[in-house]
């Protein structure tokens, strides 16, 4: 990207204000600029949406397709749950079950945990009740989870650490903060933000060992998440544990959950149960 007019004049005091890192508009990279645009926009978006997912969905048959979009044979497979991020619900993933939805995936269910829930362990006793009862209503055995941010953490610990991995199948983390974030200081006022941090004992007890752990986990993470601090927090990285972990390049935490190219992925992550279908190794975004 070319500096040019007063732009230079503004680099001595970014210096200043950023002490430590090396602010250079010169470099800002035509990437960032994007996935930065991106985000402002999905918030925008995202915020004009977040009244519609408050409450707790209905549990309804599948609706027919829409716009004219033809809907694929019904894949074979187990309900898939969506689980939010903090301070979010079920209105981000809209489009993600869209997509599932038109690509054979019919079972599909978007899961709210209280904004009020300040225990990550508290919050995935509460998932387990909503999966024995999908299981139960649905006859399934087992569920795919998709968590985005909090909610591959909340579900991470329910797999993990309370016998969750009888029941879910596989678990895809969006921008999960598997080791802990140190990103919004001022955020740690709120303890599950403190249970997010690198060290807490939430952190700690998903770094012990898991035997036998039957889920398969595929974890996608952004180079360019702002949430993650660092970004490679975000994958997972656990001696017992089947993972995988995708990286995403060119967008944001936000876009994770949204972005087209990565629900293709998180299709991929569902459908491959055998060892011999490798999921590809990254993803990038334009």
């Amino acid at each position: 990207m070319k500096v040019t007019g007063v732009l230079p004049l503004f680099l001595p005091l970014c210096r200043r204000l950023w002490p430590g890192r090396l602010v250079d508009l010169a470099e800002l990279s035509v990437t960032l600029l994007k996935a930065t645009a991106l985000e402002a926009a999905i918030l925008a978006g995202h915020l004009l949406l977040y009244p519609t997912g408050l409450t707790q969905e209905h549990r309804s048959p599948a609706l027919p397709a829409q716009d004219g979009a033809t809907r694929l044979p019904g894949r074979p497979g187990p309900p898939v749950v969506l689980l939010h991020g903090f301070i979010d619900n079920r209105s981000v993933f809209v489009l993600l079950r869209r997509n599932l939805a038109r690509n054979g995936r019919q079972r599909v269910e978007s899961l709210n945990y209280s904004p009020l829930t300040c225990d990550i362990r508290i919050a995935a006793e509460l998932l387990g009740r909503h999966i024995e009862e999908i299981c139960e209503r649905t006859g399934s055995g087992q569920v795919d989870i998709v968590g985005h941010s909090l909610g591959g953490l909340i579900a991470r610990y329910y797999v993990q650490r309370l016998g969750g991995d009888l029941r879910v199948r596989t678990l895809v983390t969006l921008g999960t903060p598997h080791s802990g974030t140190r990103a919004v200081p001022l955020a740690s006022a709120h303890p599950i933000v403190r249970q997010m941090r690198p060290g807490s004992e939430v952190i700690e007890e998903l770094t012990r060992p898991a035997p036998g752990c039957r889920t398969r986990f595929v974890s996608f993470w952004s180079d360019l998440d702002s949430v993650m601090d660092p970004p490679e927090t975000a994958c997972i990285d656990h001696p017992d544990l089947d993972a995988l972990n995708v990286r995403v390049t060119g967008i944001g935490h936000l876009a994770l959950p949204v972005h087209p190219a990565v629900a293709a992925g998180i299709r991929e992550a569902l459908d491959n149960t055998l060892p011999e279908e490798p999921l590809s190794d990254g993803l990038t975004v334009a």
